[in-house]
């Protein structure tokens, strides 16, 4: 398991896309079921459930796809422990503008996408970026 609970959730799903699975496994923490749920509402995930393996919590998520082919080609993470990204609301839109991505961040109120942020006009850490 890696240090960084975000590129570690990211990577797994990646390497689930290359593998053509339909399921996603990883740990059951907070960032994640956040991160997961902002996925399901943007469309990139079916959904994701909680169970019980080996008297340790996880977290199942179905990968969604259209006739075989991943709602989403890559995902980038952005903010890693060596070089966290921060910007500001209209940063993200900037950012947001210049590509057919979404961006996932962290505020103060949770773990929101781009487009949510700049709504509320708040600013925080850019997680990784989904197209």
């Amino acid at each position: 398991m890696m240090n960084h609970r975000v590129s570690d959730l990211i990577i797994r799903i990646k390497n689930a896309i290359r593998a053509n699975r339909r399921e996603v496994v990883f740990n059951n923490l907070k960032i994640n079921k956040a991160i997961c749920k902002v996925l399901v509402t943007e469309g990139f995930l079916e959904g994701f459930k909680i169970d019980i393996k080996d008297n340790k919590k996880i977290i199942i998520a179905k990968i969604k796809y259209e006739k075989r082919i991943p709602n989403f080609t890559d995902v980038l993470v952005v903010s890693k422990p060596s070089l966290r990204k921060y910007a500001r609301a209209c940063g993200i839109l900037g950012i947001q503008m210049k590509g057919k991505h979404t961006i996932i961040l962290s505020t103060n109120k949770g773990i929101m996408t781009g487009r949510e942020a700049i709504k509320r006009n708040m600013g925080g850490e850019i997680l990784f970026r989904i197209w």
